[in-house]
């Protein structure tokens, strides 16, 4: 049997998947929670195999659950209304996630996965995936000091203080890196909020730069100004010189 705890905060998200789970045989509910502490008390107490876990939920946040029950990280299931930014990261780094709404049919291939790893016992790299998705998440207070980005053949994972700067591209942003650039579907005024405001600032209504990465200015057309890159790049800011200087200055 596959000991089983639903956690989520809304009670129709519950029965939902407590009814498909109904068609599972081998999946035995052990325990459903509305909230944050009630589902780490129920992990504890219970040691389930797989948990279906909401990403957003009142007292504390999926995430924050996982950071209190590391040692005891069962096969989990995100299941979540979140933004894309999240969900590229889950996607990335969990068994499996389920977003709201989802298909029967979704709900069926996501449970099978989860039966897989566990009757296989694989569930290790796939914790290890969680974790490092904790380390990169911010916590409260915190700011993002990753981004995950996937290529071709390869996850990387790419500290924020070591970005010169970022662009918009309508849907998507790009990292640039030195000399490397990386395309993540993001939005830049969701992406703002996440850095570190003491490292990036909006340079223009299309960029943010890395503070650190300014080394000088020079006139543009119209009475702006051309910020100067350590890389070389130019990026023209309708920031005036003292307000470039007062952001260097508080850095």
């Amino acid at each position: 049997m596959i000991k089983t705890i639903i956690v989520d905060d809304e009670p129709l998200a519950r029965v939902r998947i407590r009814t498909l789970l109904a068609d599972e045989p081998e999946a035995r509910i052990v325990a459903e929670c509305s909230d944050g502490p009630g589902a780490v008390a129920a992990i504890e107490e219970q040691r389930p195999d797989l948990v279906f876990l909401d990403v957003q939920m009142p007292k504390s946040s999926g995430l924050e659950v996982l950071r209190q029950i590391r040692c005891l990280i069962p096969a989990i299931i995100f299941v979540t209304g979140f933004d894309r930014h999240a969900i590229e990261a889950f996607e990335l780094n969990a068994l499996d996630y389920l977003l709201k709404p989802f298909r029967d049919a979704r709900f069926k291939e996501t449970f099978q996965r989860a039966r897989a790893a566990i009757t296989q016992r694989t569930l290790a790299e796939a914790n290890a995936r969680v974790i490092q998705l904790l380390e990169a998440q911010p916590r409260p207070g915190e700011h993002l000091r990753s981004i995950t980005v996937k290529t071709n053949d390869r996850v990387l994972f790419i500290p924020t203080e070591e970005i010169d700067y970022i662009v918009s591209a309508r849907n998507y942003v790009v990292l640039h890196v030195g000399k490397e650039t990386h395309v993540l579907r993001e939005n830049l005024g969701h992406l703002e909020k996440l850095l570190n405001p003491r490292v990036f600032t909006r340079v223009s209504r299309f960029a943010l730069a890395n503070i650190g990465r300014i080394r000088g200015v020079e006139p543009g057309p119209k009475g702006k100004l051309y910020l100067l890159l350590k890389t070389g790049a130019k990026l023209l800011s309708p920031l005036s010189l003292k307000e470039v200087q007062s952001r260097l200055q508080l850095r």
